[in-house]
């Protein structure tokens, strides 16, 4: 495939996990290095197809900032692809205690199957949540389908909500849809609520003001995929380097800032 088709193909991508979509994203960039201009061009046609996704903001600002704008995006595309988020988080939950997710986030479920043990709950929320109570019924995992209206009530019977950041900011991080509520459920229940942070979700202030101004004019309110989640509403933040508490959270923050990126 030529690089600019290969592109095109990544930029349009949807439903696949963020971190493949970066990671390709990545490498189709590593066409222009030769052509600094259309690099920028590249990377604002991605972002503005993907721009809730935390993780091109962060792709796309290292590269435009770094010397060597394709080797950057190359070495970006394996780290991401490496990313030990599902790896820590696995070794960070108690074997047997009963997590409840909501539709299908990539990172907490791959930890959920390796885990292997403990009853999972998924809320379904329309987006993929019967294809994760297949792929954990697969594996052998003790996994319950929820209807979204008996998500207070599973709430109340799991031991720890765990959701997923697409995309953070010092205060606040996005999360698929249904994860206030349920956040919000779990803390008047006494549950714990664990947030995942993958490689490249957390951006500094002004990235992450850019991409809430992108995302507040996407849709009426209501009708949002994603959930904004104070990082006050939860108990433990689960990195690439393992749990932090949330007050730190700001300690994931490896994006650079690119004023191109600032323009829309």
């Amino acid at each position: 495939m030529h690089p600019i088709e290969r592109l095109r193909y990544v930029a349009r991508a949807d439903g696949s996990p963020q971190s493949t979509i970066v990671a390709e994203s990545a490498r189709a960039l590593t066409a222009f290095a030769d052509d600094p201009a259309g690099m920028v061009a590249a990377v604002q046609r991605l972002i503005a197809h993907h721009p809730t996704a935390g993780a091109m903001w962060w792709m796309g600002g290292r590269v435009l900032t770094a010397p060597n704008g394709a080797r950057e995006a190359f070495a970006l595309s394996e780290e991401i692809e490496d990313d030990p988020t599902a790896r820590e988080l696995t070794k960070a939950l108690d074997p047997e205690v009963t997590v409840l997710v909501v539709g299908w986030p990539p990172e907490i479920g791959e930890a959920l199957a390796r885990r292997g043990s403990g009853r999972v709950m998924v809320v379904d929320t329309g987006r993929e949540s019967a294809g994760l109570h297949q792929f954990l019924d697969h594996r052998g995992v003790d996994v319950l389908l929820v209807p979204l209206e008996g998500l207070a009530a599973a709430v109340r019977a799991s031991d720890i909500v765990a959701i997923e950041c697409e995309a953070g900011g010092p205060d606040a991080g996005l999360f698929g849809a249904a994860s206030a509520s349920a956040a919000a459920v779990a803390r008047c229940a006494g549950v714990e609520v664990w947030a995942t942070v993958g490689v490249g979700r957390m951006l500094p202030q002004r990235l992450w003001d850019a991409l809430i101004a992108r995302w507040e004019i996407l849709d009426e309110p209501w009708e949002l995929a994603e959930d904004l989640v104070e990082w006050t509403m939860t108990d433990r933040v689960v990195g690439p380097g393992g749990p932090i508490e949330p007050h730190a959270v700001t300690t994931l923050t490896t994006a650079a800032l690119a004023p191109e990126l600032l323009r829309f």
